[in-house]
């Protein structure tokens, strides 16, 4: 993501107004990869360019921000390439783009990914450390979806997942096998269970109904450990910043 040479300046915490930033340009006081830039609204990438003032090279705050989105359904969590574009596809990163600073919306990231039609809880972040934390399978960081089945949920099914399921995965002349961990469930009707799970695999709780003779109509992530979207009374497509220190103390305590 591009930003203008003026911001960029304003949030190096160098200059004390904007009159400072625009005479340090005007005056050829500032270098982009050893050129004078006089251009106020010159563009570039801050992370592929140097920018030098006073023989002192000059670089974004790093603070990190922390986001959780009620993620919509046809949303994927990725940027989006070429043939996604020609596909129509929309990215959860466009909800951002025009709500937060360039160089904050190109350094999200998301905490784990939501398949396209899968809602709800979604961290959205510029810290990447934590997002390795949550994601890493050795810290069984519990997830917990209510889910809604296109058949009855028959007792053998919910024994099967409580156990873990079998998954089998065929991909042309490559077919993958492993067996989910046992996961937890709770407030079981005919055709909806809240569902909690330690791991994350691609699709893995599609793969698991499929294994086990169902199919999911809806998945909506309710919650990561203690941290409850319910309590941040956020629609669907919202978001709102929340601190490392809830983070910490919600997941991780």
């Amino acid at each position: 993501m591009k930003i203008r040479l003026h911001q960029f300046l304003s949030k190096c915490g160098i200059f004390s107004s904007k009159s400072e930033v625009k005479k340090a340009i005007w005056d050829g006081e500032i270098t982009v990869n050893g050129s004078v830039v006089k251009n106020i609204s010159f563009e570039f990438k801050p992370n592929k360019k140097i920018v030098m003032y006073q023989n002192k090279e000059l670089y974004l705050p790093t603070e990190n921000v922390y986001f959780l989105l009620n993620k919509p359904s046809g949303y994927i969590c990725s940027r989006l390439n070429s043939q996604e574009k020609e596909y129509g596809k929309i990215s959860i990163y466009e909800i951002f783009r025009e709500a937060v600073e360039p160089t904050v919306y190109e350094s999200l990231i998301t905490v784990g990914r939501l398949d396209e039609e899968t809602t709800g809880f979604l961290l959205v972040t510029t810290d990447g450390k934590m997002v390795h934390k949550i994601t890493n399978p050795n810290n069984n960081i519990k997830k917990t979806y209510y889910i809604e089945a296109m058949e009855l949920i028959t007792k053998k099914q919910i024994d099967s997942i409580k156990m873990g399921v079998r998954i089998i995965i065929s991909d042309h002349d490559e077919t993958q096998k492993y067996t989910t961990r046992p996961a937890i469930v709770d407030d079981i009707t005919d055709y909806t269970i809240k569902l909690t799970i330690d791991e994350g695999k691609k699709r893995e709780i599609r793969r698991m109904f499929h294994s086990i003779g169902n199919e999911v109509d809806t998945i909506h992530r309710i919650s990561t450990e203690n941290m409850q979207l319910s309590n941040y009374n956020l629609e669907i497509g919202d978001f709102c910043k929340v601190t490392i220190q809830e983070i910490n103390e919600l997941i991780f305590d």
